[in-house]
């Protein structure tokens, strides 16, 4: 119907004035019989006259139809009641899919992912033969676009995923393509179960997308589907560390797991332990909500790696019930110190030994170009920050998978590491000195004991401190909130800062209680370096890992590595990968605080009809291109030959 509205509109009247204008004139000039000889005595004037006018016509057609193939290139717009009376309806319809892990709550019996896709469709199905549907997913991001409405249910790109959304990033993929395209008027339609760490309403690319929307010569407008309706009952289990640990022998794996429900009451949740393929049964008892939990599993004299998994029972959401993991073979897991301090070396090479009672390798600063990291996991550094070619070789380490700890200098250091910086030293005034009153007990190299023992960081003294700048997440800070221990990720790795030494004239570090399990839980924290097997995040796969051809192995049926959560092979390397922490997060983003987001752009909600702001404007290329086409036609009727007249018949026999 939208490609009608220009004949309609323009070609209409085109045509039937010529006939009225003909008609007027037949009744106001009826033939008379004495005006015959009349006619034959102008004939001959009008014709000279009727020739010029047709000349003339052909030209001014011809220089229309020009005129018009420039303007239907150029695409123009038109505003008000023109825009809308030629496209009442939008170009394009851009169709921005959530379906990240949390999108698969059942509600009624049908996952929000579903029931968005069926809404969809059903609003879609009216422009399919006017506008052109362009399907964005949020794991991929990448435009789609979809012929029939009724199809979008079946696509690849729409079925369930494992991965987080990031809806920003969607918007800004929208805006590439309206770019891209030099699309007319569009509408965004985006369907969310409105997850606040999905939308990520503090990002500052919010104001920098909707800004660059808004920006466009063509209208845009938002349509937005939320399903944040409660489902039904719900748990989620997560793993947050793994480390395997040898003894009289035999082995075994240590786990730090997180179990939510979006229930309260008292319950004993059954657990399903797949390790290498075999299951066994383990009863978790929960008191609360959410419940952090620490189990071992006892490997035996075995020494090669594997895998398994804990999964939850079937519920309102299954994408969220299972967590993987792999481990590696029995090694060695090694350190190197250094330090230009012999006698600080020492502590740090008995705290950093292994569990062969192998010391840490030690170098100074000088001697480090003949440092070999390899088979290393974990590199303590007490000396000032490095620079160039050694900066450079300590990124790399983190970067592959191991940990380093700097020491403070004890001096002033101008440099930086990894943004991080040490500041002045600083002493205690009073006889008690620093005090740690806060550190993050449940993960990390600060937390509990399997015994649930708290290391004596409170009852630890502290003399002198040297503070970081520039720091990011501190695991442990001091009375006056200055941090004492920083972590920042790097890669696959970590780098820490701890703002005092073990050293009699500045802590007590040096008795021990602290540093050795500190140390000894970063050491297990790099083995992901020297071992085959690592974690990733379903949907931040790096684009080397996406080129290696990954085997499913919890599995029958072979998975996407790069959607779908599971246990991967790409030769002798295991890789886990596991749904994004923050889709266990039940927040949900206030549709009013959603509106808000899109600042001045019409934004409604899908089910409402009619816009209420906003002048639209209309592409009318359309109307150029038929007026080219009209003024051709008339010009191939103008130029045709006249009909040429009969030969006088000779009657036979005239002489």
């Amino acid at each position: 119907m939208t490609f009608l509205q220009p004949v309609v509109l323009f070609g209409l009247p085109l045509i039937l004035a010529p006939v009225i204008i003909h008609l007027l004139n037949r009744l106001r000039h009826r033939p008379k019989p004495w005006a015959a000889m009349r006619f034959l005595v102008s004939a001959t004037r009008h014709s000279a006259s009727h020739a010029r006018l047709r000349q003339f016509l052909i030209l001014a057609c011809r220089t229309l139809a020009v005129a018009a193939l420039i303007l239907f290139l150029a695409r123009p717009l038109a505003g008000g009641w023109l825009g809308w009376a030629l496209s009442p309806k939008p170009d394009a319809v851009i169709i921005l899919l959530d379906r990240s892990a949390s999108m698969e709550m059942q509600t009624g019996g049908e996952s929000k992912r579903r029931q968005a896709l069926r809404l969809l469709a059903q609003a879609a199905r009216e422009f399919e033969d006017s506008s052109r549907l362009i399907l964005i997913d949020s794991a991929t991001r990448t435009p789609q676009e979809i012929a029939r409405a009724a199809t979008l249910e079946q696509l690849p790109s729409a079925q369930p995923s494992d991965t987080a959304a990031d809806v920003p990033a969607m918007l800004r993929a929208a805006f590439d393509w309206l770019i891209e395209n030099r699309s007319g008027p569009a509408e965004i339609w985006l369907a969310s179960d409105g997850q606040r760490s999905n939308w990520l309403p503090e990002d500052g690319r919010w104001k920098s997308v909707v800004a660059q929307l808004d920006s466009l010569s063509q209208k845009v407008r938002v349509r937005l589907l939320t399903l944040n309706q409660t489902g039904g009952a719900n748990g989620s289990i997560t793993i947050r560390e793994l480390s395997r640990h040898a003894h009289g022998g035999k082995s075994e794996l240590r786990f730090v797991l997180d179990a939510q429900r979006n229930h309260s009451g008292a319950a004993s949740v059954p657990l399903t332990l797949t390790l290498n393929g075999e299951k066994s049964a383990v009863d978790v008892a929960m008191d609360e909500p959410s419940l952090r939990w620490r189990h071992k599993i006892e490997l035996g004299p075995g020494r090669e790696g594997g895998w398994g998994s804990f999964s939850l029972p079937l519920d309102a959401n299954e994408h969220d019930n299972t967590a993987y993991f792999v481990y590696g073979a029995d090694t060695p897991l090694l350190a190197t110190v250094v330090s230009d301090d012999a006698r600080l070396a020492r502590f740090f090479q008995f705290a950093a030994a292994s569990r062969e009672a192998k010391e840490a390798e030690l170098f100074s600063t000088p001697d480090l170009d003949g440092a070999n990291f390899d088979g290393r996991t974990l590199l303590i550094w007490q000396s000032p920050l490095p620079s160039g070619k050694d900066a450079g070789r300590l990124q790399s380490f983190a970067a592959s998978g191991g940990v380093v700890v700097f020491f403070p200098p004890g001096r002033p250091d101008p440099g930086q590491f990894g943004g991080l910086s040490w500041g002045s030293v600083q002493e205690a005034e009073g006889p008690e000195g620093f005090r740690i009153l806060r550190w993050n007990e449940e993960e990390g190299p600060l937390a509990r004991s399997d015994e649930h023992t708290s290391l004596p960081l409170a009852q630890t003294s502290f003399e002198k401190r040297q503070p970081v700048r520039g720091q990011k997440g501190a695991l442990a800070a001091f009375e006056d909130g200055t941090a004492f221990l920083v972590r920042q990720n790097l890669g696959k790795g970590a780098i820490y800062f701890c703002s005092s030494l073990p050293d009699a004239a500045w802590s007590g570090l040096g008795d021990g209680p602290v540093l050795v399990p500190m140390l000894q839980r970063m050491l297990e924290a790099g083995a992901g370096r020297v071992q085959q097997v690592s974690a990733a995040t379903c949907g931040e796969l790096s684009a080397a890992d996406q080129s290696l051809a990954w085997v499913s192995v919890d599995s029958v049926t072979n998975k996407d590595i790069r959607t779908q959560a599971g246990v991967y092979r790409a030769g002798a390397r295991l890789l886990a990968v596991n749904r994004p922490a923050a889709e266990d997060d039940p927040e949900m983003l206030d549709p009013d605080e959603a509106r808000k987001l899109f600042g001045d752009l019409p934004v409604q909600m899908l089910e409402e009809q009619h816009f209420q702001s906003g002048p639209l404007q209309g592409e009318i290329w359309r109307f150029f291109l038929f007026a080219m086409l009209l003024f051709l036609l008339v010009e191939g009727i103008l130029i045709l030959p006249a009909r040429s007249q009969a030969a006088p018949k000779v009657r036979e026999g005239a002489a």
